[in-house]
Formats: structure tokens, sequence, C-alpha cells
């Protein structure tokens, strides 16, 4: 099987696995994820060269009491408050510890920007590999799945957006890029992203951005001109973000000496370099979510 081939089935099947755990049930969504995370542990561990035992316990242990329990904060207060008939001010609590984990979360996404270019740094520290795989893997997992459930409700329509952002983004950056591209990005870190295909990215992200606002979460009247507005902004987050997750990944590799964090997806890596753009725009994404509730 030649590697093209090769590298379309896996794809499809990544893409199709994707999409029928995030449509079927919250559940399936879930698992998925999870699963997803325990493979990011495991490659990411392999990258800095930490022992993988505690960093998966500590994953698996940290995305089932913050995700699901948060996700489905409603029915537990409602059970509470009829069966023993307390008053809990949970939502207040929730919102508390979500702000703490994305200023712990932010943090580290800005040492890892700080790390990215920053080219004396040749060899990271035991107590910096534990905040990366902290800040830069297990939270962004934990917003992937808040992000998904919008203002109230898990809704499918949300991360599936945002996926269509991130494909968009990185099909056109390299179409874009590959066809008029001359001018370095970031050369040392990766040869083949250019500032033109960096821009044609984003341009692409952005129209796709008010389609999927026009055409696939069709806001009701009302709000159709803020969603467009809103759709478009995240576009913008996804083409700047993402491009710089996809970058810093790049350098943890680099370290490494790799050229993929894995090789459970043939032709495409790991499941790390699959999902590189999303867990580092995820926080950033939420950080918007909630600046949109402040402000209504």
């Amino acid at each position: 099987m030649n590697e093209t081939l090769k590298r379309a089935i896996s794809g499809a099947i990544y893409i199709l696995l994707l999409l029928a755990s995030i449509l079927f049930s919250t559940e399936s969504f879930y698992i998925l994820f999870g699963v997803f995370l325990i493979i990011a542990v495991y490659e990411f561990c392999n990258l800095i060269q930490i022992h993988k035992v505690f960093p998966i316990v500590l994953a698996s242990l940290s995305y089932s009491i913050i995700s699901l329990i948060s996700s489905y904060k409603n029915q537990t207060v409602s059970f509470i408050n009829k069966n023993l008939n307390l008053t809990l001010d949970f939502s207040v609590n929730n919102n508390t510890i979500n702000n703490i984990l994305l200023a712990i979360t932010l943090v580290v996404s800005v040492k890892c920007i700080i790390f990215l270019f920053y080219d004396n740094i040749k060899k990271i520290s035991t107590s910096s590999k534990y905040l990366y795989l902290i800040g830069y893997i297990i939270l962004p997992f934990v917003f992937i799945t808040k992000i998904s459930f919008g203002v109230k409700n898990y809704n499918p329509k949300i991360i599936i957006g945002l996926f269509i952002l991130i494909w968009t983004n990185d099909t056109f950056a390299y179409i874009v890029g590959k066809s008029i591209g001359k001018h370095k990005l970031l050369e040392r870190i990766s040869p083949k992203k250019t500032i033109e295909g960096f821009i044609g990215g984003i341009v692409f992200a952005v129209f796709a951005g008010y389609l999927i606002s026009k055409l696939y979460i069709k806001a009701s009247p009302k709000f159709s001109e803020k969603s467009i507005v809103i759709w478009c902004i995240i576009a913008l987050i996804v083409g700047i973000i993402g491009t710089i997750g996809d970058l810093i990944e790049s350098k943890f590799k680099r370290i490494a000496g790799v050229k993929d964090s894995g090789k459970i997806m043939p032709g495409h890596g790991g499941i790390l370099d699959r999902l590189d753009s999303v867990i580092f725009v995820a926080p950033f994404v939420f950080l918007f979510y909630q600046i949109l509730n402040y402000v209504s």
C-alpha cells in the first residue's frame, strides 16, 4: 500500500470515528477524548522522556473528575435539592474552579510560547516537563469538553464547527503556502510553513466560520449577526493560536529528535500530531466564551 493511500484511509477512519462519537452521545464524546488524552499523554511522555505511569493515572483522574462531574452539575444539584432539601451555590463554585484551571492553562500557554521562540532551550527541566504535561496536555482536553457545552447543554455542532475551522485552516495554509509561499514563517522549527500560507489559512478559516454560522449553526434571525461575528472571531483565534500550537509541538519533536509524536495513525503520526492545534486553541476559545458571557 503506497503512502498516499495509507494516509487517506487512516485520515478517513480518524474523521469518521471523531464525528460518530461527537454526534452519537455525550458519553461517546467523553470516552473518545478520554482515550485520545491517554494516548496523547503517552506520546508526550515519550517526547519529553519521563515515566508514563504517573502521568497517565493523573490524566485519567483529572479528566474524569473535572470534566465528567462538572458537566453533569445540573443533574447533580437537582438530585441533591430534591432528595436532601439542600441549597448549594454549585454554579458559583464551578465557575471559580473553571477560572482557576483556565488561569493555570493560560500561564502554561504563555510559557509554551516563550519556549517556542527561545532558541537556546535545548533541554527541559523536570519541573517544566510536568508543568507542560498539566497545562499543555491534560487541562486543554478538559476545556475541549467544556466548550462543547456552549452556554448550557451539550451541542455537538460547536465542537464539530471548531474542528472544521482547524481542518480548513490547516488545509488552506498548506495549499496557499505550497502555491505562492515564499517567506518562511519560523523556518528553524517548521521549514515548510510560510507567512503566505499562514495568512491564507486564516482568511479561509474566517470564511468557513461565516459559512458555519449561516449554514450549519443556523442561529435565529435575532442572533444571526452576532453568531456570524462570534464564529469569525473563533476562526481568527483558530488561525493564529492553532498555528502557534502546531509550532510548539514541532519544537518538542525537534528537541526530541523525532518526526512524529507517535505511529498510531499511519501516514499522519500520532494523536498529538492530529490534535496539537485544537488542544492549544481550546483554552483560548473557552476564555472567549467567558468574555462573551461576562459582556452579555
